[in-house]
């Protein structure tokens, strides 16, 4: 949702008048909207398509776990088939 010209002049007079208060603290905002936008951008400009760090975890997590499942079932499974008399 696009904002208004007022709010937009409002906003940036709020922006002027934390940036002639605190130098510093707007130094840092504007370091760590920089940092975020680099993340967020390929080199290209584009969004990235590379999952986060914390995603290949979880994926990588609940396949080894599904994998440590699959191989309790079949071990399981076969104990008991070689138990049944024929």
């Amino acid at each position: 949702m696009a904002w208004s010209q007022e709010e937009e002049r409002i906003l940036l007079r709020i922006e002027r008048h934390l940036i002639d208060e605190d130098p510093r603290l707007a130094a840092r905002l504007e370091s760590f909207d920089r940092r975020v936008r680099r993340r967020e951008e390929d080199g290209r400009g584009r969004p990235s398509r590379r999952p986060g760090r914390s995603t290949v975890v979880l994926m990588t997590s609940w396949l080894l776990i599904a994998t440590l499942i699959a191989t309790l079932l079949i071990l399981v499974l076969r104990h008991e088939a070689a138990a049944l008399p024929l």
